[in-house]
């Protein structure tokens, strides 16, 4: 929320009041359960630990939500009340609901923490430049550190430009080894290198050095590279002072883009980690679990692991909202980003080279099937005919594992006739304009 105050303090027109008006109709006046959603509540047999949650989620004979059950939240209306009220969103951070918020943390029947009025008041947001860099007639600007997604999407791509991408077909195997081996060589980087740049020196510029990775993408041949691949030694790194961290992170996340009349743009992603975070309510809202975002392994070989946890210290995550612009003019040709824990990465990276290198339209390239690889197996989108693709890989020294992949990419493209929106199926969700 302090994000958010820091952005309508920039760039808003309108009273933060009013912000907040739509939310509270909806949360009043509900919406239907969606066949996901039931889905969602019905695997999840933690909802069920505390009772807040179990009671929102559950019919009152203890079922999960049915498919089309109307849920209301009026005590989340109330919380956003209290928000809009407090030009600066201080509410969340002091007061009733932030007391609410520790005693539910320290009291929580599993797994209560030490939190603190100080720690929740003390929360400060962070102004950030974006991570930039060219590829071929674009440029491209994600989220910096301690988010991984704008650095290693960004290594993807630069890894493949040396690569005619529009040689081979997408859903061809030669498509499919180039996109995992440069998955797999950045997230070698990502383990070594990325975390909190507060507590890590984090080595941005070398990492996207175009010397360095046409010098990686070298070792991306006609067979995969065994897998764990290790990590690099970009320009500016002497050594690799800080080992690999393993965890790659939740799935429950969110994604908007937005582009309006005067041609501003936001690709905004935002997570509670978690399907439903830590399962704790508060004022009607989930509680994050985001520091499991942080490795579970604080040291390797007695080196330290770069996202071990520490007091004060940010988690590593995987959200890649992405902003496309033109090279030479600089003029806004895309916003997209999407949902999915660390496979974030890999949806938006395939979405880009389907929509930059392929020449798709936003909506065909989030439809085109998934493929990625985060260090370990190469994943292929199960149901689509990229699955028929393992022999092909596995011949390649690919590890093939076929899964589903529930990814949620929603993009906007700047086209010279106007926009053109695009919503990822897998998911709910719509493109909208006005």
């Amino acid at each position: 929320m302090r994000m958010l105050a820091l952005a309508h303090a920039d760039h808003g027109r309108r009273p933060w009041a009013t912000l907040f008006e739509p939310a509270i109709r909806l949360a009043e006046s509900g919406f239907p359960v969606s066949p996901r959603l039931h889905a969602l509540i019905a695997r999840d047999k933690r909802l069920k630990t505390f009772a807040d949650t179990a009671g929102y989620f559950h019919r009152a004979d203890g079922m999960p939500l049915a498919v089309g059950d109307r849920l209301r939240n009026p005590a989340l209306a109330d919380s956003l009340r209290r928000l809009a009220a407090h030009v600066g969103a201080d509410a969340l951070y002091d007061g009733p609901l932030a007391n609410a918020i520790v005693q539910t943390v320290r009291s929580a029947p599993r797994n209560p923490a030490a939190m603190t009025a100080a720690d929740l008041a003390g929360y400060e947001a962070v102004r950030r430049p974006a991570v930039c860099m060219p590829y071929r007639a674009w440029r491209l600007c994600g989220m910096p550190p301690p988010s991984s997604g704008g650095i290693t999407t960004l290594q993807i791509l630069g890894l493949l430009e040396r690569f005619d991408m529009t040689d081979t077909a997408p859903e061809s195997a030669t498509f499919v080894h180039r996109l995992a081996e440069a998955g797999r060589l950045a997230f070698a980087d990502r383990g070594a290198y990325i975390a909190d740049p507060a507590f890590t020196a984090v080595p941005t510029a070398g990492l996207l050095d175009p010397a360095y990775l046409a010098a990686r993408a070298r070792a991306i041949g006609k067979r995969a590279i065994a897998e764990p691949a290790p990590a690099g030694r970009p320009p500016g790194v002497e050594s690799t002072a800080e080992a690999e961290g393993s965890y790659i992170g939740g799935e429950s996340t969110t994604h908007i883009s937005v582009v309006d009349a005067f041609g501003n743009a936001v690709s905004l992603t935002s997570s509670i980690e978690g399907a439903f975070g830590s399962r704790l309510m508060v004022g009607g809202f989930l509680l994050n679990n985001q520091l499991t975002d942080f490795s579970f392994v604080p040291e390797r070989d007695g080196v330290p692991v770069a996202n071990r946890a520490e007091p004060g210290k940010r988690p590593r995550s995987s959200m890649a909202p992405t902003v496309v612009l033109d090279r030479d003019s600089g003029r806004l040709v895309a916003v997209l980003g999407s949902p999915g824990g660390s496979r974030i990465i890999g949806y938006v990276a395939k979405t880009l080279v389907a929509m930059l290198d392929g020449g798709m339209d936003i909506q065909s390239a989030i439809d085109s099937p998934h493929a990625l690889n985060r260090n370990g197996a190469t994943e292929l989108e199960a149901g689509t005919a990229i699955a028929d693709l393992r022999p092909a890989l596995e011949a390649r020294g690919h590890r093939v594992v076929v899964r589903p992949m529930a990814s949620g990419i929603h993009g906007i493209v700047v086209t010279p006739t106007g926009l053109q929106g695009g919503a990822d199926p897998r998911r709910e969700g719509v493109a909208l304009g006005d």
